[in-house]
Order: C-alpha cells, then structure tokens, then sequence
C-alpha cells in the first residue's frame, strides 16, 4: 500500500537565517478538485519565532504560495488557527491531483526577494503541518509532517559557566559554551578557530588552547586557585582576537562551607512555555542558563493550567530535582485582585502537591491557603508589588510564611516609586499596560516594620502579565535570584530564604557581601546582646560586578546614606556609622518594636543592579527610652513623636 510523502529542501536551516523553502507533498489518494489544503507554519509571531509568511504574490519578500503539478502558483488565504495566535495559510487545489503526483508549498520570493527568517532558537526536526480535507468542506483531520532542522548560526560568543564562590585549593569544574548571538550552543566557526582559555593573578603561566567542538562546549574539569582573590577566566578566540570574560569567581581563603546559587521561583522562557513545554523549559534553564534552582509558577485558573498540564508539571519536576545540579520546587501563581492580597508566587517544598484553586473552598483566599499548609510545606512570596490594579499593601503580611518579597522582575522594580529614584519602574510609556503605585512599595513595607529578603524575578507573560507584550509595557531584563546557602539541595534552600540568606540581580551575576557587626545579609541585631551598636555599627561589604560599577549605595531606613564610586568592577568597604542610633529609629506598627534597617544597592554602567536582603537593628527597651522614633504610617508622610517603649520579654533577644 502505498503512503504520503512529505519532505523539505533544505533539510536544514540556521537560527535567524534568512532563506527560502520548499515544502513537497505527494498523496497515497487522489485528490480530487476543490480540496483544501492548509499549511501551518507553527509560529506564535514573537520576535524570536519562525517569521510569519505574506500571502499575497505581489510582495517581494517572505511569500508563501502553493504549486501543483500543473498550472500557475496558487496563493493561499490566511485563516486563524485553533491558537487564535498566528495565521495559517488555506489553499484550494484548482484541478484534481492524481497518487503518486507532487505539490509543493514555497516559503520564499517569486521576485528575487528574500525568504523568511528562521527562529532564533536551535531545534531539532522543528515541525510544519500540513492539514488535507479532500470534501472541501473545511473538516480537517490529523496533519502530515513536514521538518527541518534549526541549527546554531555563526559563532558568536563564548561563554562560561563556573561557580561564583570557592574555596582555596579546592577543584571545580568549568563549562566553556561556544555560541551564536542568539545563545545557541553551536560549531559553525571558520575553519582552524582556536579558543585560547587563561586566566589573571597566576603564578604560573596557563594557556589553553581550545578547538571548536561538534557538540558547541566543552567540559573542564578540576580547575582550582591557589590564591584567593578575584578571578575572571578570559576566552581569546585567536582568529578575530575578541576577548570574552566570565562572570566574577570569588576565592576564599578559609573554609567556608556556603555557596551561592542562581535561579528563579518565578519566571518562564521566552523559547519554551512553562506549561505545555515544562520539559524543554527546565532543559533550558539547567544546562543553557546554567541555574542552580528553578521553580515552576504557572497561574491556578483552569484556562491557564488544565488538571493533566499540573500532572505533568508535577511529573517533570520531581523528575528533574538533583541534588548539587538542579534544584526544582513545584509551584504556581495566586492572584487576588484585593490589594491586601494580591499576586503571590507559592512555593511547595515537596513534590506532587495539589494546585490550589480559588474555586475551591479550602483555597479561596490566602489565609485560607496558608491555613491549610504548615510553614515547612509552603513559602509564599509576594510579587509585583507595585503594579497598580495588581498591587499588594503589606496589610496581611505573614512573616512565617513570607520570608521574602520579589524587589524585581522583567516587568519592574518594586523597591520605591520612580520619583523616590526608582531606575527601573514599573511603566506603560503609554495609554495601555500598568503603572506604579506607591500602595505596594517595598521600602514603605520595611519602614512600617514588616522584615523580609529580597528575591528576583525572571519573565512572565502569562495570568495578569499576559497582554504585556501587545501593550507599551516598559520590558527589562529576567532577573536573577541569589542564595547564600550550605549546599544545593532543596531543605537548605528553603532554610536559606527562611533565614533572608538572598540577594536580587536585574540578572547578571554579582557577587555582593554585606555584614553589620559580623552577622550576614538577612539578620536581626539587637542592643541588648550588642550594646555598642547604639553608638557604632561596624558595616562591611563588597560588591564584585560582571562590569564596571557606577555606584555602590547604603541605606539605612531606606535613605541614602553612604554612597562609594569605585570606577572600577569591584569594591570592599568598611564603614563605621557613629551616629547615635536612636536619632534614626522607627517604630513597628506591626509589634511597636523600636528599629533600624539597612540595606545596600549596587548599580552597574551597563544598567545592571542588585539589591542586598536588609539587616535589622532592634533597640532593647533600656536603648530606646530616650528615642523619638520615626513612626511610619499608612499615609506617605512620616511623622515624629514620642512614644513609650514596649516592655520586651527577656528571651525575645
């Protein structure tokens, strides 16, 4: 019996390329007059996928038209799809086709014009349908396949992937990624291309040279430093004498058993939906953007995530969790549009959780949700704080299970309102998409009292992101959460964020370290074990950029109050801060704790930031008798005026 056959020329394409495609198509059955043929080209329309075809012939470039066996080119009509996304092109044969007869499908120019562009991302037999209803009567059934393979373009970048922090002596393994400009591991390179690979403060000479390999990296295995310091591995591809550096790797002299780890509790790929593609996606981000932990946030709705989709999310993260390679926690995204709710990502801290629901009884409000999980088993982290319509008040904090606040995301930066010196607002820039609401402030938060760290974000653009992306809404770069833990594993993640033990990054890789008489980044001081902090706080910090730094900034109570221009990539500093601390306290209105709060923010030349998790200072009730703190109110004046100390408990330090 005989079958269809179904083939494309060029049976390869490489990302971004323009070029011209042959679809050919030969029936098992005739075909008689009349039917109907529709060609899908499995695109979504976003800068980054397969360039949507023009229909009509008159245009020069990127055309898409059908040629049977005889006669002239046929156009074909755009139609919408099931998606409702992207077009795909219907075509009506002019006169019957016999078995065994071709026709061909063209994505290309009939006027020496330019073909489509292919997508940005590498994929293997990348798919194009092709739909037959032989009655003409526009009942399509399963499609025949066509395929190419999207291969990496020119080599472009040369990228590596190393740990931040290590110690003295000790090995690590580096990964070298040979790549296009659109990130595609790839080995498309001028014949004779050698990579020389070293690095700066040595003893002795090291220089590698490096082949271009098929695979487009290359593992190397057991590096070390043999003296602390600051370290970029440097890659000199010798035939166009480009330099490429990695991100900072940072030393250590003494043993220290904590290092840091890069991820996102709350983000999807631009290439891979999070939902539907959860495999590829997780693929994406272990081994192309080399995370250490990934968690999934698709949105509770049903429309958003079917049953069988939270199935299979569930599946393929517990599937991929690997202790000391990829961390992956199961979550998703709540929203209430009541502002003393609003978005929150929650977080499970075990596998194959149920989704919760807000249809459902036991999941329609937060509470509701956190009553019903205990704190080990759940973190909630409230996000897009500042968005107006979808911001959140502060006024249900729950520190037992909101350990932390997302400071940023590729929509924005909800630490402070752009006139207050937000350099990365949340703005439509227009008529349409969100703005800021100074409601959702996070510094406003810490100044009420409310103690929490700081996490990132990455991309999103579904639930109440999703008409972003056809509005003005101002788009940053995914950014990036640090944690500062013992291991790579899921128990001293989570214990890590309980402990505020993070920092936030627009995304790139900074190193940052702030302490406050020896304790970390996350702390909560008191005057009663440290006496001496009434008159002086010991701060000390670094910041190490993956570029050269603009400003290294200290606040305190969410002023500026020390602000270091190193002109250089990195900077160490040590500052006494000898104002009297009762100048400059606050008062909860969460518990009537008396206190003050720092934090430190890091701005690169290239746009990049990073904001460090606060330190706390409380003042025992002996300390603050004599104060006149700040009390911060729900309004946006901060006014001054006595108050009595609360009476504290002995072991509430």
């Amino acid at each position: 019996m005989r079958r269809s056959i179904c083939y494309a020329e060029p049976k390869f394409a490489y990302a971004g390329q323009h070029s011209s495609f042959k679809f050919t198509y030969s029936p098992a059955n005739n075909l008689p007059k009349g039917t109907r043929l529709k060609f899908d080209p499995v695109s979504r329309g976003r800068e980054i996928d397969w360039q949507i075809p023009q229909s009509s012939l008159k245009q020069k470039d990127n055309v898409i038209w059908m040629e049977p066996p005889q006669g002239s080119p046929v156009a074909g009509k755009p139609i919408q799809g099931k998606s409702k996304i992207c077009p795909q092109f219907e075509f009506i044969l002019p006169a019957e086709v016999k078995a065994g007869e071709e026709i061909s499908f063209f994505l290309g120019s009939l006027q020496g014009g330019q073909g489509p562009r292919a997508q940005f991302h590498v994929q293997r037999r990348r798919p194009f349908y092709l739909y037959i209803d032989t009655k003409g009567s526009g009942d399509y059934k399963d499609p025949e396949i066509f395929s190419i393979d999207v291969r990496g373009s020119q080599l472009d970048n040369l990228r590596v992937i190393a740990p931040s922090l290590v110690n003295k002596n000790d090995r690590f393994d580096v990964v070298v990624r040979f790549e296009d400009c659109y990130g595609n591991l790839t080995s498309n390179a001028p014949e004779g291309t050698l990579i020389e690979f070293s690095y700066e403060q040595l003893r002795e000479t090291l220089s590698w040279k490096l082949f271009v390999p098929e695979t487009g990296f290359i593992n190397l295995p057991n590096l070390y430093f043999n003296e602390p310091g600051i370290y970029r591995i440097r890659l000199t591809n010798t035939k166009t004498k480009q330099v490429f550096y990695s991100s900072p790797i940072k030393c250590v002299e003494s043993e220290t058993s904590q290092g840091i780890y890069w991820g996102v509790f709350h983000g999807e790929s631009e290439r891979y939906d999070a939902s539907l593609q959860i495999e590829s996606c997780l693929r994406y981000f272990r081994d192309d953007l080399a995370y250490h932990f990934y968690a999934s946030s698709s949105f509770e709705t049903e429309e958003e995530t079917p049953q069988d989709i939270w199935k299979n999310i569930s599946l393929q993260i517990a599937e991929f969790n690997e202790e000391d390679r990829f961390i992956t926690y199961l979550g998703s995204q709540w929203f209430n549009n009541d502002p003393s709710e609003g978005l929150r990502q929650l977080v499970f801290t075990k596998d194959n959780k149920p989704l919760p629901r807000k249809k459902e009884a036991k999941s329609t409000s937060l509470k509701k949700i956190y009553k019903s999980h205990t704190p080990k088993e759940l973190i909630g982290i409230p996000s897009f704080t500042m968005a107006k319509g979808f911001h959140y008040t502060f006024a249900d904090f729950n520190p037992e299970y909101e350990p932390v606040v997302e400071i940023y995301n590729a929509w924005g930066c909800s630490e402070c309102t752009k006139a207050e010196g937000n350099l990365k607002p949340i703005t439509a820039g227009g008529k349409q998409g969100v703005e800021e609401t100074a409601e959702g402030s996070i510094r406003k938060a810490l100044n009420f009292g409310h103690r929490f760290g700081f996490v990132a974000g990455g991309l999103d653009d579904r639930g109440v992101f999703s008409g972003f992306y056809s509005s003005n809404q101002v788009q940053y770069t995914p950014g990036l959460t640090a944690i500062i833990a013992s291991s790579q594993s899921r128990d001293s993640l989570i214990q890590a964020l309980r402990d505020r033990s993070c920092y936030a990054t627009t995304g790139a890789r900074i190193i940052m370290n702030l302490d406050i008489a020896g304790l970390p980044m996350g702390c909560i001081l008191s005057t009663k074990a440290k006496p001496g902090l009434v008159y002086n706080r010991y701060i000390r910090g670094s910041v190490i950029g993956t570029s050269k730094l603009s400003r290294v900034e200290i606040l305190r109570n969410g002023s500026v109050i020390k602000t270091f221009s190193p002109d250089k990539d990195d900077v160490e500093f040590e500052l006494d801060e000898t104002t009297p601390l009762d100048k400059h306290v606050l008062r909860s209105s969460v518990d009537g704790c008396m206190f003050v709060y720092y934090y430190m923010r890091a701005v690169q030349e290239d746009g990049h930031m990073a904001w460090s998790s606060p330190i706390w200072i409380e003042l025992f009730q002996q300390d603050s008798q004599a104060a006149t703190p700040q009390v911060a109110t729900k309004d946006k004046k901060v006014t001054k005026k006595p108050t009595k100390a609360p009476t504290y408990l002995e072991d509430e330090f």
